[in-house]
């Protein structure tokens, strides 16, 4: 829902008809990344902070510094827990500022935070800090991932072991200056350098980890989602694109990417046959929620399936303060996810 919509918005009436609430409120966070580690749900949001930069399509305006870790015994909770700061960029040596949209995961149990941030050249790159715990505190490796760029890491860990790093963000996530394989800092505005509606639509990346989950095993690779004619998707198809919010998860043998389409505020998925894809689209998981943007993580728990979110319904549409929520999601007998309204509990 974008910020020009939420003028006339009846807040109080809109949190009455919310399908969730926020799991906390004592602080905002957004884009969370759910895990379960040892029987428990550990979510890896960003920390939204109140500043006073105006709202710009580049997204200056979140400048996030540190990470919280919160963790819910159920998803059927009503609040989370707050493990306090875990990661603040003071402690990373190459990063200057803009804390984004995290990831983490498990292995051998050491904990892996995965997380995006500008560089002292004003270049996204993405980072990984460790720690024995699930929420903290991470210490962070001393150099970005090699020849990584772009936002929002997302990790899966597929069945044989092997575990891929998907990410990528248009406009303000940069990744539309790496068309030609480096980063092109020509002009200004996030329009710059994105292909013509009638040409391919940028894709969201992804490789193979190491098997210290420190580095790419491989070169990044583009993550093609295709049209119901087998085509991949159009830059002018806004509606369907991929924008940012890159998430993976499997689902009866079949690999569900999913994402957001930023500007026009859905998420949606695709479905395919291998973790590299490609994928076909599949449709909608949630419709636009208060706030311009819309991020979200897909956990299953106990047999049933959950889809972590965030809106600004609790800051009354301040765009740059989020709130986590979760609410479950259903799949038809066809393996397609049911469309959720945030606003409508009947739907």
């Amino acid at each position: 829902m974008p910020e020009d919509s939420i003028v006339h918005i009846d807040f109080e009436e809109l949190n009455k008809k919310a399908i969730s609430q926020p799991v906390v409120s004592h602080i905002y966070t957004a884009d969370p990344s759910a895990h379960v580690f040892n029987g428990k749900i550990y979510i890896y949001p960003s920390h939204d902070v109140e500043n006073y930069i105006p709202f710009d399509d580049l997204g200056s305006h979140f400048a996030m510094e540190d990470y919280h870790v919160l963790s819910m015994n159920s998803p059927l909770d009503k609040t989370a827990t707050d493990h306090g700061e875990a990661l603040h960029v003071k402690d990373v040596p190459w990063a200057d500022k803009q804390m984004w949209a995290p990831d983490a995961t498990e292995k051998e149990g050491t904990y892996y935070l995965f997380f995006p941030a500008k560089d002292h050249d004003g270049i996204f790159r993405i980072g990984v800090a460790t720690s024995s715990s699930p929420v903290g505190p991470f210490t962070p490796q001393s150099t970005p991932i090699k020849k990584s760029f772009s936002i929002d890491p997302a990790v899966f860990k597929d069945d044989d072991g092997s575990y891929y790093m998907y990410f990528g963000g248009i406009w303000g996530g940069q990744l539309q200056r790496w068309r030609t394989g480096s980063f092109n800092a020509e002009g200004n505005g996030p329009l710059v350098h994105l292909p013509n509606d009638n040409e391919t639509a940028l894709c969201a990346k992804v490789a193979r980890l190491t098997n210290d989950l420190l580095e790419f095993a491989e070169d990044v690779k583009d993550v093609v989602i295709l049209d119901e004619n087998g085509k991949p998707l159009l830059a002018g198809d806004i509606e369907r694109r991929f924008f940012e919010a890159s998430w993976i998860h499997k689902y009866k043998g079949k690999y569900y990417f999913s994402y957001s389409t930023g500007d026009t505020h859905y998420l949606c998925y695709a479905i395919g046959d291998d973790p590299y894809g490609p994928f076909t689209y599949s449709g909608r998981i949630l419709n636009p929620v208060v706030g311009w943007t819309s991020h979200h993580s897909i956990v299953e728990f106990n047999s049933r399936w959950y889809l972590f979110y965030h809106d600004s319904s609790l800051s009354k549409g301040i765009t740059h303060l989020r709130s986590v929520k979760v609410t479950e999601i259903k799949y038809d007998e066809y393996g397609k996810i049911k469309t959720i309204d945030p606003y409508n509990p009947n739907k």
